[in-house]
């Protein structure tokens, strides 16, 4: 039998192309309500500090409110709670910038620019928001992210019986880079894990590795958001959440590895 990584869901944090919240993901995921794609609209990310926020990038504004509903959803404070980002490529647009001002006449790279273009600069954003002084990784697994991210908190969750929060966000490239690698809007899924069950435990999954087909939506524009941006990957498990039923569903991982979760409700 192959070996299952155990946890439960506590919090779900999501937002995207017509998706704001949870809760409108749990209507249309369902299929109590139809989906239709919207420019995603990212809040102010109003925990900062004012000079902070005025430099804050898209991936580090996505990735802060999506793991305050995540935390939020589960009553939970950030402070303690470890942490995983997981991002397929990172901020899109400061690579644009940087790019554009190395192929100028003007070489000089603001500081800002230059602190903004690491990989883990959400992770700092975030723990200057949130007063969070955890252990936190940040992955970048190129379409893989969203799975490898899942695996990184499941084994933390699993092996230092810790909860742990995971957060999977992308951002677009603009042109030419988009050209090559073209994820057409900003989307995150934020995940509270938890070692056992408790009463904000949503639904316990089982995580094992396998060489099934993963799972693909009927609904058109939701297989073409499942596939256009990585992070979108996980969206099979949160339907499989939101019909708050037993389930198996099947994630796209690394090539013909993929991940197999067992889902039940709480």
């Amino acid at each position: 039998m192959a070996t299952q990584l155990t946890a439960y869901i506590e919090g779900i944090g999501i937002l995207g192309p017509g998706i704001t919240n949870w809760h409108s993901a749990s209507t249309i995921l369902s299929g109590e309500l139809p989906y239709h794609s919207t420019k995603t609209v990212i809040p102010a990310p109003e925990l900062l500090p004012a000079a902070e926020r005025r430099r804050a990038s898209d991936i580090v504004k996505l990735t802060l409110a999506i793991s305050l509903e995540a935390i939020s959803g589960a009553g939970l404070e950030a402070e303690s709670l470890p942490s995983v980002f997981s991002f397929s490529n990172g901020d899109g647009l400061n690579c644009h910038t940087i790019c554009e001002m190395l192929a100028s006449d003007d070489r000089q790279i603001s500081p800002t620019r230059f602190h903004n273009s690491v990989h883990n600069a959400a992770a700092g954003y975030w723990s200057i928001a949130t007063g969070a002084m955890a252990t936190s990784s940040v992955l970048c697994a190129f379409d893989a992210s969203f799975g490898a991210g899942l695996l990184d908190a499941l084994t933390q969750v699993v092996v230092d019986k810790t909860r742990c929060i995971l957060m999977a966000s992308d951002t677009p490239y603009p042109e030419p880079m988009f050209h090559n690698r073209p994820i057409p809007d900003n989307f995150g899924i934020a995940l509270v894990l938890a070692p056992e069950a408790s009463q904000k435990a949503i639904a316990q999954i089982k995580i094992s590795i396998s060489h099934d087909d993963a799972n693909k939506f009927d609904d058109t524009a939701l297989e073409a958001l499942r596939l256009a941006i990585p992070a979108a990957r996980g969206l099979p498990l949160l339907q499989a959440i939101a019909q708050q039923k037993n389930s198996r569903v099947v994630l796209d991982y690394l090539g013909s590895t993929r991940l197999a979760i067992e889902v039940s409700p709480c």
